[in-house]
């Protein structure tokens, strides 16, 4: 999407990103009550999502809005995974950004990203009272998973999916 869309943009992140996206992150996750132990605001990568998300396998993206962020999301390898297993992480918006389609726009665009890198699954975990979340995901093509994949260390989260990044591919 470009500014002539309304003027939301999808971009990659850039380290002047990393201190807005960060208060974001914690602003969200704290309004959910998500905020202790065994949740993504505690990841080491947080304060410094451009640059852990610079190395080869992982990309992040900003939305934006007359050069305010919005939120973002990004892919990156499943940790404790497989081969060709990434994951959907860090996808957070501020409530300005909810309800316009733009999680879904996100949400393709990161699917798009781990195909063309090559990944064949793609991951990710949620809360049970995330129910906008849980129907985003869907719409995605995510299916529930009976438990957790790899070892993200985010044991507060109670919800798993995956999607099939080969379906509907030519091969």
């Amino acid at each position: 999407m470009s500014d002539a869309d309304n003027e939301f943009v999808f971009r990659p992140i850039q380290a002047a990103d990393n201190p807005p996206m960060a208060a974001i992150i914690r602003e969200v996750m704290t309004g959910f009550g998500c905020d202790g132990p065994g949740f993504a605001m505690q990841d080491a990568e947080v304060d410094s999502l451009a640059e852990s998300y610079s190395v080869a396998g992982h990309r992040y993206f900003i939305l934006s809005r007359h050069n305010k962020i919005l939120g973002g999301a990004g892919i990156a390898p499943l940790a404790g995974g497989k081969d060709g297993v990434c994951e959907l992480r860090k996808m957070y918006f501020l409530d300005a950004a909810r309800g316009k389609g733009l999680g879904q726009k996100m949400g393709e665009l990161c699917l798009k990203t781990a195909r063309d890198m090559g990944y064949k699954l793609c991951y990710l975990e949620t809360m049970s009272f995330m129910n906008h979340a849980r129907k985003l995901y869907k719409k995605l093509g995510f299916k529930e998973l009976d438990k957790a994949m790899g070892d993200t260390g985010h044991f507060g989260c109670d919800y798993y999916y995956s999607v099939d990044l080969t379906a509907g591919q030519n091969s």
